[in-house]
């Protein structure tokens, strides 16, 4: 059951992540805030790791093999599409909206790991995926209070960030079984490379192409700071978690991220909450107990 402590804690830093990256993207274009996610995580991944084996310093080093490195190759990709579609919802809508489309994650990791990873689950556990599933559907607000649906661009956004956020949590999981490493060791190696490679490519690609989005992070060093150490702290729960639990699972009850959100967007943002969030609301916690209980 340790995984339901680690995903609570990855939920929360990640509301607060969003909450960050939904200011900064005021100021700046959608890759440099995808940037800000990754820039200065990979120092903080390598501290965690450094302690875990000065922790256990008679834990081995990883064997990587060619899967392994497909896997870390595809996970990043995956997180960077996922985060840019992420920001450019914050964009188009409001912030609780942007979060609770791209929130479709679980439900879309729950499909993809039954068919293409050999993930199934319960009818408990899909009873929770699927309750959870509605109540992002509430929470996000796809339509608007006079009735008018939200436009098929946001919502394809919101989809599409939710499926590459999907993959990215399936891709991470399957790359810590294949280094079949002692917890929490695997997850921490892959939480590392990941990260590293995606500062890597953000930063080469938007030094070829647009140079001034890293000179706009360099001009708000305060909230580039606050998004990579949440994103970090938030990445080394999720990766933990999703080492010992299938991503379904987590994902499900990580959608109380959708309950922080919305209190972030009262407390921060002074937005107001609706019947239909309580309703909502309610649907979280019953979905958490399921997949807990699952």
């Amino acid at each position: 059951m340790l995984w339901i402590p680690f995903t609570l804690f990855a939920a929360f830093m990640q509301a607060w992540r969003n909450a960050f990256q939904k200011q900064l993207s005021q100021h700046a274009g959608a890759a440099a805030v995808t940037l800000a996610r990754f820039v200065l995580a990979w120092p903080l991944a390598g501290l965690y790791l450094w302690l875990l084996y000065h922790w256990q310093p008679a834990q081995t080093l990883p064997a990587f093999t060619a899967t392994f490195a497909v896997l870390i190759v595809a996970a990043a990709v995956s997180q960077i599409v996922a985060t840019a579609l992420m920001v450019r919802l914050f964009q188009l809508r409001n912030y609780a909206v942007g979060v609770g489309l791209a929130k479709s994650e679980a439900v879309l990791a729950a499909a993809l790991g039954v068919f293409f990873f050999s993930a199934p689950l319960t009818f408990l556990g899909w009873l929770g995926v699927i309750i959870g599933g509605i109540a992002v559907w509430l929470l996000s607000g796809l339509r608007r209070a006079a009735g008018q649906a939200v436009p098929a661009s946001t919502l394809m956004t919101g989809l599409g960030s939710g499926l590459a956020f999907a993959l990215t949590s399936l891709w991470v999981r399957e790359a810590s079984l294949e280094l079949g490493m002692a917890f929490p060791f695997g997850a921490a190696w892959v939480l590392l490379l990941v990260i590293s490679l995606q500062t890597l490519l953000m930063v080469g690609w938007l030094g070829l192409r647009n140079p001034q989005a890293l000179v706009s992070l360099w001009q708000r060093p305060g909230l580039t700071v606050l998004i990579s150490l949440t994103s970090c702290l938030g990445s080394i729960g999720w990766f933990t978690a999703m080492s010992l639990e299938s991503v379904a699972l987590v994902k499900t009850l990580g959608q109380v991220e959708v309950l922080f959100t919305l209190m972030i967007s009262v407390w921060y943002f002074r937005e107001r909450l609706s019947q239909r969030d309580h309703g909502g609301l309610v649907l979280i916690v019953i979905a958490a107990v399921c997949v807990m209980w699952a």
